[in-house]
């Protein structure tokens, strides 16, 4: 008994993976307990009075069915959180492979309180969308202009969805095309130009979506519209945001600076969760160092200052503090993935097996459940 246990402690990277399966679990009991209010109207909105912002997935879930029941959050959103758990275990196995030397560096991105554990809190939401479309842009071919068509493609679609994706993963889609595509391909003339055009399509349907998207009836024909598209049109709790398809730019801004003293509370607790992430960051750093051509390493040290940038605009626009910082961990990680893709001069040494210090962090981190929507935990 006392070898099981010193083997425990030397390397308890398995023993780690099983516990957070058993926290994701528990966070799935609590999140059906919990009423689905801005995902479920989500699902209710579509385009039947012309193209409006936040309508695409209510679109495409009235292609099946004319009533929407509460039930469908949860079977949609834990559909494509078990698609993204697939596609992401798949790009680990890609880019590392499961080894006992690597499973340290998938407890600290897959276990993360950012990543799986939080999309699963936030079920029904649609930042788990941009995750998934960047995952299967790490998986696919990239030789080719499809690839760069196919990133444009994913890109409309995230906006279509919600427009906030333009901050929150089209950078990180551009990131990835870029290493993916125009670093390890090679700039032509065409493939620029093409790259150029499609980023000034996804650009203008943001500012079309943002700008001419808003509701054009007035707020109670709309409510008594989503009313006709509910299984349960008693359920009026359901519809208390329909208001933010009529809310302008400027009053998310100004709700979002009125809340500030108090949501800015949290931010020492996302620095203490992103500190906890060290070895991890510690490894990342390397794969950036280790990378062979210097022109690689500074644009991709650019494009993480470019997609924090964009998460910072974010922060001063829309208050969900803990799903931007979550999010924003996300991309990163997603970052690193890309990056081990380029050539590079040497192997960054992996996490350490059997360090005590690692082994404390990653134990922590696995029993964080989740990091929130709006305020920590």
């Amino acid at each position: 008994m006392s070898a099981v246990l010193a083997n425990l402690r030397q390397n308890p990277w398995r023993l780690l993976l099983a516990i957070n399966a058993a926290v994701i679990v528990g966070v799935f009991v609590h999140k059906i307990q919990l009423p689905p209010y801005v995902p479920y109207i989500h699902l209710l909105v579509d385009y039947h009075f012309g193209f409006i912002k936040r309508a695409l997935i209510g679109a495409i879930v009235a292609l099946f069915t004319d009533k929407v029941p509460v039930w469908l959050v949860f079977a949609l959103g834990g559909a494509t959180w078990l698609v993204t758990l697939g596609l992401y275990a798949r790009l680990f196995q890609k880019t590392f492979g499961f080894a006992a030397r690597t499973l340290p560096l998938f407890v600290f991105i897959a276990g993360s309180p950012f990543f799986l554990k939080n999309f699963m809190h936030t079920l029904g939401h649609f930042d788990i969308y941009g995750c998934a479309l960047a995952i299967i842009l790490l998986l696919m071919p990239a030789g080719s202009l499809l690839f760069v068509a196919t990133a444009a493609l994913f890109s409309i679609i995230l906006v279509l969805i919600h427009h906030i994706h333009l901050l929150m993963y089209v950078p990180t889609i551009i990131t990835i095309v870029v290493i993916r595509h125009y670093l390890a391909h090679g700039v032509t003339r065409t493939n620029v130009a093409f790259g150029l055009v499609a980023l000034l399509c996804v650009s203008a349907l943001f500012f079309a979506a943002q700008f001419l998207g808003t509701m054009p009836i007035p707020e109670a024909d709309f409510v008594a519209y989503l009313k006709t598209r509910m299984a349960d049109p008693a359920r009026t709790d359901l519809l208390q945001f329909a208001y933010i398809w009529y809310q302008p730019l400027a009053k998310e801004v100004s709700d979002t600076w009125r809340r500030l003293p108090h949501n800015i509370l949290g931010v020492p607790v996302f620095a203490l969760l992103i500190w906890l992430h060290t070895p991890l960051w510690r490894y990342f750093a390397s794969l950036i160092g280790a990378l062979a051509n210097d022109m690689h390493r500074r644009l991709v040290i650019a494009a993480l200052i470019g997609i924090s940038l964009a998460y910072l605009v974010m922060f001063a626009m829309v208050f969900d503090y803990s799903r931007w910082i979550s999010n924003w961990a996300v991309c990163m990680f997603l970052i690193l993935h890309a990056v081990k893709m380029l050539p590079a001069k040497y192997n960054a040494p992996l996490i350490a097996l059997e360090d005590r210090k690692t082994n404390i962090f990653g134990l922590i981190l696995t029993l964080i459940p989740r990091v929130g929507i709006v305020r920590p935990f």
